[in-house]
């Protein structure tokens, strides 16, 4: 008789879950290393890892070998060349372990940069007791090659510099560092992860063969506009971004070109004045948002450069015509975190609006 067949089985069965002390020793090793450390950090005993490399795997090999073969032979000096070697061993790993423990960790102020360019994280390296560190390596995992080896003096410090690429605009975190050394003699590997409360603002990196910087005239307030009201102030040497209209053909003329003649530019006084305003919003709609931002900053760099006083107005954030490292850095600052959510600290270091 045949046997009627039971209904499917589905093709895979549901995973089990992870048994409760499993997922929450998961969730406090993913909590702990991602969690930023403030302050200066000491590398205590939950703190540094160590693991024999392929040289201690190797030795140990070596070892039951020699130990295997002095128990067939019964050979006392295989006996004592075993034990001999398997004790320099376990200094190895207590003087690798040493090396990096109780060593102390502190951040340091990263200067802001451009981007494309590299974030130069300083860190700070204290060593506290009696004994001297050797061959102490940094790196990242998103930081390429070279890795950084230092040494710290008993009762020195250090400060070693681990560059990290900013390829966008905004704030960069300190990446998530690895301090690990295999002193003294390669056996045992000893690290430690650290993520310093660290970070840089990164500038949007500046349009390559910009147009001149935008002038605009500016009527004064008796109403002389643009009239014939304006004194002549003289002449003087052709600066890019000058008006072409303002350009004085006569004197320029009379230059011989033999001595390498140059473009001369008239200056005014009164009446109406030039005003040097960036305006993000003036600039063309076809642009797209971080090619307006790249224009933007190479007008701030050059209106500093050649000590021109601007305005700036991007979005809510107006600034009026200035001039000096504040007024840059508060532009540059509001070009970085526009349309990021962040802050926008002006001059004074009070917040002047955020970006739409």
């Amino acid at each position: 008789m045949a046997r009627t067949a039971g209904p499917a089985r589905s093709e895979a069965a549901p995973a089990r879950p992870a048994p409760a002390w499993l997922a929450a020793a998961r969730s406090r090793w993913r909590a702990r290393a991602t969690a930023q450390d403030a302050g200066e950090v000491v590398l205590g005993q939950r703190r540094v890892y160590i693991l024999p490399t392929g040289a201690g795997l190797g030795f140990a090999a070596l070892l039951l070998v020699l130990l295997v073969g002095s128990i067939n032979y019964n050979l006392g000096l295989g006996y004592a060349l075993t034990f001999v070697a398997a004790a320099c061993a376990v200094v190895d790993m207590v003087g690798t372990w040493r090396n990096l423990a109780h060593l102390r960790l502190r951040a340091g102020r990263a200067p802001d940069v451009f981007a494309g360019a590299d974030v130069p994280f300083a860190l700070h390296v204290a060593n506290r007791t009696r004994l001297d560190r050797y061959a102490v390596w940094i790196d990242a995992d998103d930081v390429p090659a070279p890795r950084h080896p230092f040494d710290v003096a008993a009762g020195g410090s250090a400060a070693p510099v681990l560059a990290a690429a900013a390829a966008q605009r905004g704030w960069r975190a300190a990446p998530r560092m690895r301090l690990s050394t295999r002193f003294p003699l390669g056996l045992f590997r000893a690290w430690s992860y650290w993520q310093p409360d660290s970070r840089a603002l990164v500038y949007p990196r500046p349009e390559q063969d910009a147009p001149p910087l935008p002038y605009d005239r500016w009527p004064d307030p008796d109403g002389a506009g643009n009239g014939g009201s304006d004194d002549f102030g003289g002449v003087r040497s052709y600066q890019p971004g000058d008006p072409l209209r303002h350009l004085a053909w006569r004197q320029i003329a009379r230059l011989d070109p033999a001595l390498g003649g140059q473009l001369l530019t008239k200056h005014f006084e009164g009446g109406a004045s030039e005003m040097l305003v960036l305006d993000f919003g003036a600039l063309p709609a076809q642009l797209d948002l971080e090619s307006r931002l790249s224009r933007m900053t190479r007008w701030v760099l050059d209106a500093e450069a050649r000590a021109l006083p601007y305005a700036f107005r991007l979005g809510a954030v107006e600034y009026d015509s200035a001039l000096g490292a504040a007024h840059q850095a508060a532009c540059l600052r509001a070009l970085a975190l526009y349309g990021l959510g962040g802050e926008h600290a002006g001059p004074g270091g009070a917040d002047q609006g955020a970006a739409p």
